[in-house]
């Protein structure tokens, strides 16, 4: 697929889902990819590379771009279904009750590690296309949301072990201590190209759909967690997570606003449901998720 670079912004919005996914598929790799992290990518001569990348993030809506390193999260493995909500709230968008739309998501580790054994970041960027119909040319944006389960990273040994939120703890681990000139450094870019980057917030999928943007009511946190029982014995995340013929992997959707006893108020009232899964080089080197600005008027229920 040839990418328009002037105009990506209107590619953004006259992308199907099946464009998109198509994109995504057209490059599987056979041998899993060990991309690694390296000081050296952030900067190129003058160039502040992390920087203009974080930048890019913010401002461009496009679904493809032309290739492009993923400095953070190398690896990954990107995955299509749908995203329903089932349970009655307050939220707007596409957190409504019997909300449903098609999601192309990318699962990644952070840094460079990927098995079992080692210290892992595990993510999740989900893209929602506000249809249930493939082919359907968007006349809006998509709707980019981002879950972590650990900055610093964890020991768990399954990608389906681990709950992941918008608002990720960062935990001082070896990996972060072998990388530490490397994590300072995109931090650091992250937090001069936004205000308050620790956190993501999820008006684009509370915005979703909805024709009056000023009567928008979205939670604070999301956290995205797989059902129970779906444990797949790997060495490699991406192995976790490939889904043969008539199978299919689902998470739950928690959402939470208000925090109690120390604790967050969680409550689910949805699953994303994914029926298949592909490595390849688009995936890690074409997909892009817009990350949301942060803003100070938020409705919160």
């Amino acid at each position: 697929m040839k990418i328009n670079k002037q105009n990506n912004n209107e590619l953004s919005t006259k992308m199907s889902f099946q464009e998109v996914w198509n994109q995504v598929s057209s490059d599987p790799l056979t041998t899993l990819p060990q991309d690694e992290i390296s000081f050296g990518k952030l900067f190129k001569w003058s160039k502040n590379i992390i920087l203009e990348n974080a930048k890019r993030t913010l401002n461009e809506r496009a679904d493809i771009l032309e290739p492009f390193d993923k400095l953070a999260h190398p690896n990954g493995i990107c995955l299509k279904g749908v995203w329903e909500i089932h349970t009655k709230n307050p939220y707007s968008g596409y957190f409504k009750k019997s909300s449903k739309a098609l999601i192309i998501a990318r699962a990644s580790s952070a840094m460079s590690k990927t098995r079992r054994g080692e210290i892992r970041a595990f993510g999740l960027a989900g893209k929602l296309f506000p249809t249930m119909n493939p082919l359907l040319i968007n006349q809006e944006s998509t709707a980019n949301f981002f879950v972590i389960d650990d900055l610093g990273g964890t020991d768990a040994e399954h990608y389906t072990d681990v709950a992941m939120t918008n608002e990720p703890t960062v935990t001082t681990t070896s990996e972060v201590l072998k990388n530490i000139l490397y994590a300072l450094k995109v931090a650091k870019a992250f937090s001069s190209a936004d205000t308050n980057s620790g956190i993501r917030q999820l008006y684009e999928v509370s915005e979703l759909g909805e024709s009056n943007k000023r009567h928008i009511v979205t939670p604070k946190w999301i956290k995205i967690e797989a059902k129970k029982g779906q444990t797949i014995e790997a060495e490699d995340f991406r192995d976790e997570l490939l889904i043969h013929k008539n199978k299919k992997i689902t998470f739950n959707i928690s959402v939470a606003s208000q925090i109690k006893n120390d604790k967050k108020e969680w409550k689910i009232i949805g699953t994303i449901t994914f029926d298949t899964s592909i490595v390849s080089n688009s995936c890690d080197h074409q997909l892009h998720f817009h990350h949301p600005k942060w803003r100070e008027d938020l409705i919160y229920f």
